[in-house]
């Protein structure tokens, strides 16, 4: 995440107490990792760890990803939640009180107010869109990242709601750049894909924050040809109430494979009486399906 903006007033995101280490040292996971407790101070610009022995500065500037677990020893994998900060060759892991309110604030740090490159929608109903760059600002909540777009518009991407992310490169004003797909909904329901780039370090975090999401809803259910073909139909923007007549199916037979899915969590019951909405990981197993026909 070298080049990070570092103009600005820098201001504080977070003053909380916690435990923190380094994990691993010039590319070497370190053997004797011992917990230091204390206070850990977050702003716009840098991270500062307060404790016994004194006072380390972490600039965000600096960190080169987020995330994972570096459980190198006993001591590390006791601890249920941290958040690990590479840099370079070195890795830091911090265990605030409350890890759930740190680890937002973290994403915060690095991405509110920033400026990236937005592409909304890039594709709707599986149909790609003749849709063109813009800027955009990020806000981060604990749910979600909020993107307004330069041109008034506003898309709002929430860790529940998404499908896939995928990464690729594409031409962004005239330039080669990575990029994210994040497959979600909008506001009526259909499967649309986000794309966002903007420096290397934007992509990274973007990357890592709703990553969080898709592990909640990533597919791998064993469904029967029938289940498979109800999810495309749905996936690909038939009405539940149609689903019996374009797949030629006893309606019976429709509402049943509903309930089952239903129970499976792929999909969600809008109304009583066979109207259902896909699910995440519903919209994640018809869109691979649909890749492998």
């Amino acid at each position: 995440m070298q080049g990070k903006d570092a103009g600005g007033d820098e201001y504080k995101v977070a003053d909380t107490r916690g435990r923190f280490t380094q994990a691993v040292k010039g590319g070497r996971s370190l053997n004797d990792v011992s917990w230091a407790a204390g206070r850990v101070v977050l702003s716009n610009k840098r991270l500062v760890f307060v404790g016994n022995d004194g006072k380390r500065t972490i600039p965000l500037s600096k960190v080169d990803g987020l995330g994972g677990r570096y459980d190198t020893n006993q001591s590390v994998q006791r601890v249920s939640n941290y958040v690990s900060l590479r840099i370079g060759e070195d890795v830091y892991l911090v265990a605030a009180e409350d890890h759930e309110e740190f680890r937002t604030d973290l994403y915060s740090a690095f991405l509110d107010r920033q400026v990236v490159f937005a592409c909304h929608p890039a594709v709707a109903g599986g149909v790609v869109q003749d849709t063109s760059w813009e800027k955009a600002r990020l806000k981060v909540e604990a749910d979600g990242i909020s993107v307004a777009q330069q041109s008034g518009g506003f898309v709002r991407l929430e860790l529940d709601d998404i499908g896939t992310i995928e990464e690729s490169e594409r031409t962004v004003f005239d330039e080669k750049r990575q990029i994210i797909e994040a497959e979600h909904t909008d506001d009526e329901g259909t499967s649309v894909r986000t794309y966002l780039s903007g420096e290397p370090w934007h992509v990274a975090v973007m990357k890592s924050f709703l990553e969080q999401g898709q592990s909640k809803n990533e597919g791998s259910i064993d469904l029967s040809e029938s289940e498979r073909e109800v999810l495309m139909a749905l996936y690909s923007g038939v009405s539940s109430f149609e689903v019996p007549n374009f797949l030629g199916m006893d309606v019976d037979r429709v509402e049943e494979t509903f309930e089952r899915l239903v129970e499976l969590e792929v999909l969600e019951e809008v109304r009583l009486r066979r109207e259902v909405s896909l699910k995440p990981r519903g919209r994640n197993i018809a869109s691979e399906a649909m890749n492998e026909q």
